[in-house]
């Protein structure tokens, strides 16, 4: 919002503290790039346990495993006595009152009153449902992504609701006297209708930040989609005002309930903003919650230490027969860890899935443009698949054509009556999991320079520690996951390629480094690529478990190598299947890449449930241990990168990626009503943003319940996701000093960071205070307890 310095200083001031509020909420993609988001992306400056408190004011739901879920842990020996006496001696708390506390309700969070609210309990009629249902109802048209076929006009937020609300009688029937004929008389300009509202409201400077919030925190999904197109916005180096013209709308009901409500609703109004004028500050229940997610992110941090610790028969670092680079996915683990199995000829590699290749891609025979990179960047550099694709724009086209005519309510009785017999074996192929495979599209290009491309494969080979040892065959491998009739599918793609599958930034890295001119200019940098090492791309599915490999034009003098990899391919998979089958409702190792393609399943695969840590170190460090699927792996060597620069960018782009993860899958798992997408066999899809639940209410964001539950328990543990980075200690310190924002998310609690030596071993762990021993600490707090 920019704000004209001609207005009065009380304006300014609450134009500051809606710039505030509207920072406080996260950003929520659409349907077709739903990538994962740190719900609490505008609490990173402050402490989690000040964040719990934050957000249990204004209605943002709960941040903390609940206390029965600890307690349960307990009783099963997953979370132990050191653990508790750990998170006890981090919080200044008695380990015993912990204990205790542990075994009591979880205290119900009590959000502070709108004025809806207000009036509400005053009077009987659900208003919160009845604004929640009107914005709702506008948005759904206003924010189409093409879903509906009359599309809205193109305009402001404000000028958009104003226009529908003045014509809306609704309100008035429901007791809202005047209330079309009110907003018709409201300005044009949302920053005065804004200051317009809160003056009618008497709201105070110093209550208006929380309060603002709490006004966002009921608009639910709506608001976070706004905060998209402003946060995106922000990542290019423009401006939107989306939100703050959501909140004006939101402002405009208070002001219309005050009056309703009378002298009483006012005075009840008054001792509300002094509520949200208070210092927020953790109460003692806030503590006790927070050190009882402490002792859960204590037993996540112990197990990944235990885990790495197992002894293993893993192939020692050398020369490798066959590399395979894969996303640092905690999926691609398991996988990895049964393909190095199959054949121990093979070595792999982790990197982010977009393999450092950030792309505007149009895709063959396509007038869209993706972005396959992560969400953190905005590409520069298109890709494209070159090929004459005219017939298929025809074809896909006439499809489309019919798709929106089936659809149209001038045909739709007699396109059921005349042509729905013919859907008959459609729906029989889906029902028995049989819908077609998806085909593939030509290889893409890359549209680049050569000295560019050059610039390209040399940082990206530096990034992956990959400069020598080059193996006769290496394989770029992306992936993404076959899922049929499923509107949350982009958030089972890789997050690394904005919700897309990875097959298209594996096969422009493969093909980068198989070019002559660029490796000639690699050479004259130091990074010599012999003339036999062959790059071939492939994708790996993550619902099957099996890989494509895009192999076009392999000289005879590599047909060997290929098909002994495609024999480790294969038996990986088998392996891979075998041991995800049983995690899976109903699953079986036969049957996994049927549920992809059928459109009743609800579980397809679990995506990143259970992500607990993040490993920076050379594989061999992990090799040979089950980690259990649960862990992103990214090769890292500190001795070929001696000003850090290599881990600036590990630290500062992988990790927040994976902390968005980990944190999107805590907040979906414990604050489901807020972060949760809710029941998948409810939902309805709004304008291609994302669903309801039912046919009304709000927009849900995040992850959907079968993706965090199975039933009968949570299949994601929500703990502190565990950075080790293999180096000493004090490169790592640099890096944080160079980054204070990096450095906060371990400072304020958000992540744990720990140093890995050169057997693998967690050692140290970095505090506000510096760097201590883990096995001390652990002494220490056992011994108080």
């Amino acid at each position: 919002m920019t704000l004209n310095m001609s207005w009065p200083g009380k304006a300014l001031e609450l134009f500051a503290a809606a710039e505030t509020a509207t920072g406080q909420v996260p950003p929520a993609f659409p349907l077709d790039a739903a990538v994962a988001v740190n719900p609490w992306l505008g609490q990173m400056a402050e402490t989690r346990s000040s964040a719990a408190a934050r957000m249990a004011r204004v209605g943002g739901g709960r941040m903390f495993v609940p206390r029965e879920t600890v307690a349960a842990m307990i009783a099963d020996g997953e979370v132990t006595q050191e653990d508790l006496a750990a998170a006890a001696s981090a919080h200044g708390i008695d380990p015993a009152t912990l204990r205790r506390a542990a075994e009591e309700p979880s205290e119900p969070l009590q959000p502070l009153p709108t004025v809806a609210e207000l009036v509400s309990a005053a009077s009987g009629v659900d208003w919160p449902a009845f604004i929640e249902d009107r914005v709702s109802l506008w948005a759904a048209g206003h924010f189409d992504r093409g879903q509906a076929f009359w599309p809205a006009p193109h305009m402001t937020v404000w000028r958009s609701w104003r226009a529908f609300a003045s014509r809306d009688l609704t309100p008035d029937l429901a007791g809202i006297d005047g209330f079309a004929a009110r907003v018709s008389e409201m300005p044009p300009e949302a920053r005065m209708a804004f200051f317009e509202a809160c003056t009618a409201l008497g709201l105070t400077s110093d209550a208006a930040p929380v309060y603002l919030h709490r006004l966002l925190a009921t608009l639910g999904g709506w608001a976070q989609y706004a905060r998209h197109i402003d946060w995106s916005a922000e990542r290019d180096g423009e401006r939107q005002n989306t939100l703050f013209d959501l909140l004006t709308v939101r402002l405009t009901f208070e002001v219309a309930l005050l009056e309703l409500g009378g002298a009483a609703i006012a005075q009840d109004w008054h001792a509300a903003q002094a509520d949200y004028a208070a210092a927020i500050t953790p109460d003692a229940g806030t503590r006790i919650d927070a050190a009882l997610q402490d002792a859960c992110d204590h037993s996540a941090e112990r197990e990944l230490a235990e885990r790495l610790s197992q002894d293993t028969d893993a192939a020692a670092e050398g020369d490798a027969e066959i590399q395979a680079a894969f996303c640092i996915d905690v999926r691609s683990e398991p996988f990895r860890r049964a393909l190095e199995t199959a054949d121990p000829g093979v070595r792999t590699l982790g990197f982010a899935g977009f393999f450092g290749l950030a792309v505007r891609h149009r895709g063959h025979a396509s007038d869209l443009t993706e972005m396959r990179a992560p969400i953190l960047l905005s590409p520069a550099v298109a890709s494209a698949t070159r090929t004459d694709d005219m017939a298929d724009r025809i074809h896909l086209r006439a499809i489309r054509a019919w798709g929106r005519f089936k659809r149209a309510a001038v045909s739709a009785f007699a396109f059921v009556e005349a042509v729905g017999p013919l859907y008959v074996g459609k729906l029989l192929r889906d029902s028995l999991g049989r819908a077609s495979a998806p085909s593939n599209d030509p290889c893409p290009v890359l549209d680049l320079p050569l000295a560019d491309r050059i610039d390209a494969a040399e940082g990206i080979l530096r990034a992956m520690s990959l400069t020598t040892g080059f193996a006769r065959l290496v394989l770029i491998c992306g992936h993404g996951a076959t899922v049929t009739n499923a509107p949350h599918a982009s958030a089972l793609q890789c997050g690394a390629c904005g919700g897309h599958a990875g097959d298209v930034n594996a096969r422009l890295l493969a093909a980068l480094l198989n070019e002559d001119a660029v490796r000639e200019g690699l050479a004259a940098r130091g990074v010599r690529i012999p003339e036999q090492a062959l790059f071939v791309a492939g994708l790996h599915d993550t619902v099957s478990d099996a890989v494509r490999l895009f192999a076009e034009d392999v000289p005879d003098s590599h047909a060997k190598d290929l098909d002994r990899l495609r024999v480790a391919l294969a038996r990986a998979g088998v392996v891979a299947r075998t041991a995800r089958a049983g995690t899976l409702p109903r699953g079986a190792a036969e049957n996994l890449a049927a549920r992809g393609r059928d459109w009743s399943e609800l579980r397809p695969e679990w995506g990143l449930a259970g992500c607990a840590g993040f490993i920076a170190a050379p594989r061999h460090r992990s090799a040979g241990r089950d980690l259990g699927g649960r862990v992103f792996l990214h090769d890292y060597d500190w001795q070929r990168d001696p000003d850090a620069a290599i881990l600036e960018q590990i630290l500062s782009a992988p990790v927040v990626v994976a902390s968005w993860i980990a944190l999107q899958y805590h907040g979906s798992t414990v604050a489901p009503e807020t972060f949760g997408a809710g029941n998948k066999l409810l939902h309805n899809v709004v304008g291609g943003i994302g669903v309801l639940e039912g046919n009304g209410g709000a927009l849900r964001a995040g992850l959907p319940m079968q993706s965090v539950h199975d039933g009968d328990r949570a299949r994601h543990v929500p703990s502190r996701l565990v950075v080790a980075v293999e180096a000493p200690e004090e490169r790592i310190s640099m890096v944080l000093e160079r980054r204070p924002d990096v450095r906060a998310l371990f400072d304020n609690d958000w992540l744990t960071l720990t140093a890995m030596d050169d057997r693998g071993a967690l050692t140290r762990r970095y505090t506000r205070g510096g760097w201590t021993d883990r096995a001390v600490a652990a002494l220490r707090c056992v011994q108080a307890a």
